[in-house]
């Protein structure tokens, strides 16, 4: 019997994390869709094979089509090259902007158009945090809305990208990480309450500690979410810095030969979630309640982004590649989409897959059109076999009316040419032919 009480902590995916990492299996054990029964565990045997029972579903949650995205860059112009800026902002605008790539995320809008609009980034001043929790990005997303620096943005449409820079470890604690390790202390034991952890009820977790199973040091790559202020939903995405650190351990997903690469593959996968599962944030705070504002999601609670890693294994060279952009000027980095029409991570495509309400009225147009070519070939036989009767040709009527009748063969003239006649005269007012033995 399933435990209630684990089914109904369930929540969806909205992270990255590289594979078999301990952040990896801290969600897998959490994963699903809210309220939902947990999924059943399987055994993915290595190399990217169809998986049907992946597919992303609609839940009638909010989705993107037309996004807005903008890159802050946290902790002052001193924590960043100005080469890595330029980098990103450039690959991640033409990679999400780019054709064939979004001809596979088509398939979740019903195959119509969808765009992709790049406002400058900004450096946000102050100095590199040491680690940034899902609380600082919060509340940092709170400050820039009432100092009025988020005005001129579309909020129902924008995804704020904060990017941390390098050597700053994420984490997924509630509690911003400025806050003390004795104010920590204090929740542990019963004082002042915190936020609840995201995906779990460990209010008590001290974030002082970023070298839990929810942090960059453990495989985490980034999360999005969105916060509300006021009357508004600001939604937003955020992403460490991956790279292999002076200690040799990595912090973040290392899969390219340059961190800035790892950092817009990173983004590519979250701006896609983000578009086609917007408000995924309050489905995890609403926990049993919260599939209503789930967009496309699978069952086990994946977003588009998140099975093709898992899939991937230790061979993340699979879904995370440099691919060339439609117009072939450059390459970009990015990490593969899952695809329900191939079910499984897919690089960019030439067309657009054909929807199955598509498929299906594409096939009725073309088995009409081979009803009526058979239906205008057999007036032609019959008309070609009267004439051949009236012309004495018997040999040819014969064999013609051996490809209109089948049975017996009739032998008598007039009752042939009856039966021709009685034919033309059905086929010359019907198109469903009963047509005489």
């Amino acid at each position: 019997m399933a435990n209630t009480s684990k089914t109904a902590n369930r929540r969806p995916l909205n992270i990255v994390t590289a594979k078999g990492s301990s952040a990896e299996r801290f969600f897998l054990e959490r994963a699903g869709l809210p309220g939902a029964e947990a999924p059943e565990p399987e055994a993915i045997a290595p190399g990217l094979r169809p998986r049907r029972r992946h597919d992303l579903i609609f839940h009638g949650g909010k989705t993107i089509a037309d996004l807005t995205f903008t890159n802050l860059f946290v902790g002052g112009s001193s924590s960043w090259q100005k080469s890595d800026i330029q980098n990103i902002d450039s690959a991640l605008a033409a990679a999400m902007s780019d054709r064939d790539l979004n001809n596979v995320m088509m398939q979740y809008f019903g195959n119509r158009p969808i765009s992709t609009t790049f406002k400058p980034s900004q450096i946000l001043s102050g100095s590199k945090p040491s680690s940034f929790s899902q609380g600082d990005v919060e509340n940092l997303v709170t400050q820039l809305h009432s100092q009025g620096r988020l005005q001129g943005f579309d909020l129902a449409c924008t995804v704020f990208d904060f990017m941390l820079p390098s050597g700053t470890v994420l984490t997924t604690d509630a509690a911003p990480a400025q806050q003390s390790a004795a104010t920590a202390s204090a929740a542990a034991r019963g004082g002042a309450p915190q936020k609840a952890q995201r995906g779990e009820g460990a209010a008590g977790r001290n974030p002082a500690h970023p070298e839990d199973e929810a942090s960059s040091l453990a495989g985490l790559g980034g999360y999005h979410g969105s916060v509300h202020a006021g009357e508004d939903t600001i939604y937003y995405a955020v992403g460490v810095f991956s790279e292999t650190l002076p200690n040799g351990r990595d912090n973040g997903i290392v899969a390219f030969d340059q961190p800035w690469k790892d950092v817009v593959a990173t983004f590519y996968h979250e701006l896609n979630e983000a578009r086609t599962d917007a408000d995924v944030e309050d489905a995890i705070k609403a926990r049993a309640g919260g599939a209503k504002f789930l967009g496309w999601m699978s069952r086990q609670g994946e977003e588009c982004g998140d099975f093709p890693i898992f899939e991937a294994g230790p061979r993340l060279d699979l879904v995370m590649q440099e691919v060339l952009l439609t117009n072939g000027s450059t390459t970009v980095p990015v990490q593969f989409q899952f695809s329900n029409a191939v079910h499984g991570p897919e690089g960019p495509i030439a067309a657009p897959h054909t929807t199955l309400a598509r498929a299906r009225a594409r096939s009725r147009r073309l088995r009409k059109l081979h009803q009526r070519r058979a239906l205008n070939a057999r007036r032609r036989r019959v008309r070609r076999a009267l004439r051949a009767l009236r012309q004495g040709r018997l040999r040819m009527a014969r064999r013609i009316e051996s490809k209109l009748f089948r049975g017996k063969k009739l032998k008598s003239l007039a009752v042939r040419r009856r039966r021709l006649r009685f034919a033309a005269a059905i086929l010359a007012t019907t198109n469903d032919v009963p047509w005489p033995k």
